[in-house]
């Protein structure tokens, strides 16, 4: 592949529901473009950008894979990102990277839940996008009722640019009503032909409507317009032009990926309407030494900039770094900086990814993505820079995960890799995390959802050879006590010699700190060295409740009085009484159990706050309010206990159809109601 130069290149991110086609547009665009002779199907499991096992087994993506489209003179860099929420993470690295979105929808099921997702995230961050209607070529297709849907749920900015010519297995085409021209697939290639007469007052309409979209564009456009002059198909372009990428207009086309129909059209119109390097505006960071504002332009002629983007591992060859050169020149050999950590490193070979396959490069300018390997230091999301003028571009921050399982290796084997495995997996994926609870004793695997939990499962046992079970989490609880007591604790042990002696009384209460203690002790009743021991002993005491052995949180103790002996008492006697005090006290001290308390804000459609709120209630939680965010959303903030909501993602989805989506935190501990808690030790004592 030749290098390209900075107005050559653009970025475009394929986004979609699962399953509406974009790996097989991915695939037509590469075909159509003649980078492959012969195309792969989903089904077939030999498509370019879904080269994993693990893609090709749930023939679906699960990871961006990097198609690189060389068309007309230029190279369209396509993004295809995987369609299901659970690897959004996925998707909003991409958007830091792309100037411009397709938006594939399945011509049978309109926008699905998937496509109004990432439509809000496009509006929010003003990235252009073209809508394509995929699988026109289906049975029962609706067209009109799927442009009633887009209008609706995406809004009246999207305007159709192209109407279908023959319905079902007989669709064989399209009319361009920018063009004013019709195309005919029906003998395996494009061929142009005539407007027919059924069509000519509905593609009329539409023209109309696409000149009035350009009228809107310039003072001058509607001076001309209104006057009935003639406006050239070069304003049309143009005023087309400005309208996508202000966000005013939507260009809504169709076609078949499978049949390669529209697929051309689709290319060309990417490279007419959506910016162009020079009309971008300058990428804002800081100087990483001096914490001043920096800015860098699209331009070959200043100095190097990039950011990581996506990382892959291979047990074999190591990290493979995705960068998007956001300005200079990159070149095999060159020096450069590392802003996260102030490491330098000299890059090796450059290359271009089209899907797993490697094409080696020389040099890569402004606004193109290379691709780099066995540099350690470098991670996703990190900036690189030429030395002499370091920037650090703002990091896109990791969703945290939602839902948590506990894993357990097979077999020793698997124990021993297992650790390594989860490293090596982490750095290609940020948004997955691995705890040890001590507490439990379990190894906790925390990811957006069960398929993306599952999926990293599945490349541990492919790329790493480990095998592992999965259990739910056990809930970390506390203990505390309700009632402020008094006890006694003394430890007297005389076995000939010099023989153990400590004696203490202690106050207990509850307290909102975490742990307190305190002395009032008067007249050296206690002397003030042992005071540490007493401290000590109790903290130890502590870590062991007396109704489940869960640590014991909340309570104030105030050492006020006891005895010692001159020559059998010491440290650990004051250790064994202060123990002793604490356990006599729980008799009377009405001790309880506490569970985690999460704060979660829930973000639904309109029509399902009812049923969100009233599921919300029934697992003990509470709601604190809600307000109105994007088109027909809700966030509904709230709280619950944690062993409510272990499988809340699960069960979210299937009350909101798969639309809704959280976010949670701990936020404190609280006491747990009382018919509760002897199941609760019944299950923790086993």
């Amino acid at each position: 592949m030749k290098v390209y130069k900075t107005n050559q290149i653009r970025n475009i991110a394929i986004l979609g529901h699962l399953g509406s086609g974009k790996t097989t547009l991915s695939e037509s665009m590469l075909y159509v473009s003649g980078e492959i002779t012969q195309k792969g199907s989903v089904e077939n499991k030999n498509t370019v950008s879904d080269f994993m096992d693990e893609e090709k087994s749930k023939q679906g993506s699960l990871s961006t894979s990097l198609i690189p489209v060389e068309w007309n003179g230029f190279k369209l860099n396509f993004l295809d990102v995987p369609g299901t929420e659970e690897f959004d993470n996925e998707f909003k690295q991409s958007l830091a990277v792309v100037k411009g979105a397709v938006l594939v929808l399945d011509a049978n099921r309109g926008v699905e839940v998937g496509a109004e997702r990432v439509w809000q995230l496009l509006k929010q961050k003003h990235i252009p996008t073209i809508i394509f209607i995929n699988k026109m070529d289906k049975e029962n297709v609706k067209f009109d009722e799927v442009l009633k849907d887009i209008e609706t749920k995406l809004g009246k900015q999207a305007l159709p640019f192209l109407l279908p010519i023959g319905k079902d297995a007989n669709f064989e085409g399209y009319v361009n009503a920018v063009t004013m021209k019709a195309y005919s697939y029906k003998s395996g290639k494009r061929e142009e032909v005539e407007i027919f007469d059924d069509k000519r007052v509905r593609i009329d309409s539409l023209r109309e409507k696409i000149l009035e979209a350009v009228a809107e564009t310039s003072e001058e456009m509607l001076e001309k317009y209104f006057s009935g002059e003639e406006i050239t198909q070069e304003e049309i372009n143009q005023g087309l032009g400005v309208g996508v990428k202000n966000g005013d207009l939507v260009p809504v086309i169709l076609g078949s990926a499978e049949k390669n129909i529209g697929v051309g059209t689709l290319l060309n119109m990417l490279l007419e309407f959506l910016p162009k390097p020079d009309e971008l505006k300058p990428l804002k960071g800081i100087n990483p030494k001096t914490d001043e504002a920096a800015e860098r332009k699209t331009l070959s002629t200043e100095p190097f900039s990039g950011y990581v983007f996506k990382t892959m591992v291979d047990p074999f060859v190591g990290a493979i770094n995705l960068i998007k050169v956001n300005s200079g020149t990159l070149k095999t050999g060159q020096e450069i900086l590392i802003s996260n950590n102030g490491k330098s490193e000299k890059i090796g070979a450059l290359f271009i990814m089209i899907g797993k396959k490697q094409v080696p490069l020389s040099e890569v300018h402004a606004g193109d993505i290379c691709a780099v390997s066995k540099l350690d230091d470098i991670e996703t999301r990190f900036t690189l820079c030429d030395p002499k003028n370091p920037i650090l571009y703002p990091e896109v921050e990791a969703l945290k995960p939602t839902i948590y399982v506990a894993l357990t290796p097979k077999s020793r084997q698997d124990e021993d890799k297992i650790s390594n495995a989860l490293a090596r997996l982490g750095i290609e994926d940020p948004s997955f995390e691995i705890v040890r609870n001590k507490e439990t004793n379990q190894l906790l695997l925390g990811g957006l959802g069960m398929t993306h939990i599952n999926y990293i499962i599945d490349r541990m046992k492919t790329l790493y050879k480990v095998d592992v079970t999965q259990e739910e989490p056990k809930v970390v609880y506390r203990e505390t006590i309700k009632k402020r007591v008094e006890a006694e604790g003394k430890h007297r042990k005389q076995s000939g010699g010099a023989g153990q002696y400590g004696h203490v009384w202690i106050r207990f209460e509850p307290s909102s700190e975490i742990f307190e203690f305190a002395e009032e002790v008067f007249g050296g009743a206690v002397p003030k060295n042992y005071f540490p021991a007493v401290e000590k002993g109790l903290q130890e005491t502590f870590e062991r409740g007396p109704l489940a052995g869960f640590p014991v949180i909340n309570v104030k103790a105030t050492l006020y009085d006891g005895s010692y002996h001159s020559v059998d008492s010491n440290e650990i006697s004051f250790k064994l009484a202060a123990a002793l005090a604490f356990r006599k006290a729980c008799e009377t001290a009405n001790p309880t159990i506490l569970e985690p308390i999460l704060k979660m804000e829930i973000t639904v459609k309109d029509q399902y706050v009812g049923d969100v709120m009233g599921d919300m209630n029934k697992r003990r939680g509470r709601v604190l309010g809600m307000h109105q965010v994007g088109d027909g959303n809700q966030i509904i903030e709230a709280e619950a206990p944690e062993a409510e909501v272990l499988s809340y993602t699960i069960d979210l989805k299937a009350m909101t159809q798969g639309s809704g989506s959280f976010q949670r935190e701990f936020v404190r501990y609280d006491e747990v109601p009382q018919h509760l808690i002897q199941g609760i030790i019944d299950r923790y004592k086993e």
